[in-house]
């Protein structure tokens, strides 16, 4: 069964600027190396909206979708993926300085589907190999998004 991975990041801006940029899904291309680009349908992030996302590890590229299953400002947004069954959270937690705590999950306690462990053993070199991938670039985005924050 694939492992859940959680990594978290301290960042020195308070939940509401970081929350303008993580809540903002539109844009995750911007920070998370395995994401080509997010299409929210309707426009509206929000609990219940739908996404199609373009996923990439490389020169390798495919689709999923994903709907909006958690939405409270400045604390938690949550994605789930249609494909594979993943949840993908984002989590904030003020800290004592007036920074925030943000931490990425992914979430796979329901296990993932049949077709998805095919493919990562067969497409995408395994699920070492592609847990490393994603944890590798879990650490990247938290920290493009820390850079961001800092800097607005």
């Amino acid at each position: 069964m694939p492992a859940n991975l959680s990594t978290s990041i301290d960042i020195d801006a308070p939940p509401a600027r970081v929350w303008a940029i993580v809540s903002d899904l539109k844009r995750m291309a911007e920070w998370s190396p395995s994401t080509a680009k997010v299409i929210v349908r309707g426009g509206e992030i929000k609990h219940g909206a739908t996404m199609m996302n373009i996923n990439r590890m490389g020169l390798k590229v495919w689709p999923t979708q994903s709907k909006v299953t958690a939405y409270e400002p400045e604390r938690r947004i949550a994605f789930k993926i249609r494909e594979n069954h993943s949840t993908w959270i984002y989590e904030l937690e003020p800290t004592a300085d007036g920074g925030t705590r943000l931490t990425e999950t992914r979430d796979v306690s329901n296990d993932t589907t049949k077709l998805s462990k095919v493919l990562i053993d067969k497409v995408l070199g395994g699920e070492p190999t592609f847990e490393a991938h994603l944890m590798t670039g879990m650490k990247q985005t938290l920290a493009k998004i820390k850079s961001e924050a800092e800097t607005a």
